[in-house]
């Protein structure tokens, strides 16, 4: 299957927060473990006028991924037991980024059961800190690329229009009131929170 290149990263945050629903996640672990998923849930964050972006305030040590090239890996920990999967966005130099939220398994489920601890197929990538359990993903990805044979994900046909939802962002305090969370409509792999 065709991989994605830099160019398609290279979308505005918010295009590429809905470009991205349908196209396969994929990690490759040593001994040539694939591990997939269907990515059917997203959000942006991007630049000062969003204050629950990162970086709003400005760069710094934290943040700095996320002025880094397009397609770059912006992973973070956060509630003191999650990471959290980002895929950097806008120009060099200009904050954005693309979180993703939620997938659907489609490779690699034996070993996502035995890092969730659970064999519920709805249960293993529904939700941030689930899929980044369910891929091994930690604070060492932070950084990394999709364009490397560890990281990459794979082009799918466009989804329709009427398959995609929109809705406010989950979790957050600040600019709550922006429609910046993308979803598969009726994607049992989506986190709870489907609803506008």
């Amino acid at each position: 299957m065709e991989r994605l290149e830099q160019q398609f990263y290279e979308l505005p945050t918010l295009e590429l927060t809905e470009k991205l629903l349908g196209k396969i996640f994929v990690r490759v672990l040593p001994g040539n473990i694939q591990l997939k998923g269907r990515i059917v849930e997203t959000e942006a964050y991007f630049s000062i006028q969003d204050e629950a972006c990162h970086a709003w305030r400005g760069k710094t040590a934290r943040n700095r991924i996320m002025f880094e090239t397009p397609g770059t890996l912006y992973v973070y920990f956060t509630y003191g037991s999650h990471y959290m999967l980002n895929i950097v966005s806008e120009p060099v130099n200009t904050p954005g980024a693309v979180l993703i939220r939620a997938m659907e398994p489609v490779e690699g489920e034996l070993f996502m059961q035995e890092r969730r601890q659970s064999s519920l197929m709805t249960n293993l990538m529904s939700g941030p800190g689930k899929l980044t359990r369910a891929l091994a993903i930690d604070s060492s990805s932070n950084g990394k690329n999709l364009f490397s044979e560890e990281f990459f994900v794979e082009n799918t046909p466009p989804l329709p229009d009427c398959m995609i939802g929109t809705s406010t962002r989950v979790g957050i305090s600040k600019s709550r009131e922006l429609l910046w969370r993308k979803y598969i409509i009726n994607n049992p792999h989506v986190s709870k929170f489907r609803k506008v």
